[in-house]
């Protein structure tokens, strides 16, 4: 089972650069929260490679322990 569900109806997110339920035809993104300080991550992308950045703790984080969440994609950083 994949970790993409859908925050609303816990359907399978479809990836269509953004995340889509074709269940509740909801559109989210994917954001990442620092598990130290719980501060909203930067995505930064090189190589194929994704790292995640906390702004407030100055450091990167592993993505292992970085907490994600999907939120609806209108809301989110007021991204349209």
């Amino acid at each position: 089972m994949s970790d993409n569900q859908c925050p609303k109806c816990q359907q399978e997110l479809d990836w269509q650069g953004y995340y889509h339920c074709h269940s509740c035809a909801g559109d989210f993104v994917k954001v990442g929260f620092c598990p130290d300080c719980q501060a909203e991550l930067e995505k930064l992308q090189a190589c194929g490679a994704a790292n995640y950045f906390c702004n407030s703790c100055n450091e990167l984080k592993s993505k292992s322990r970085v907490r994600f969440e999907f939120q609806p994609k209108n809301l989110v950083n007021g991204r349209a």
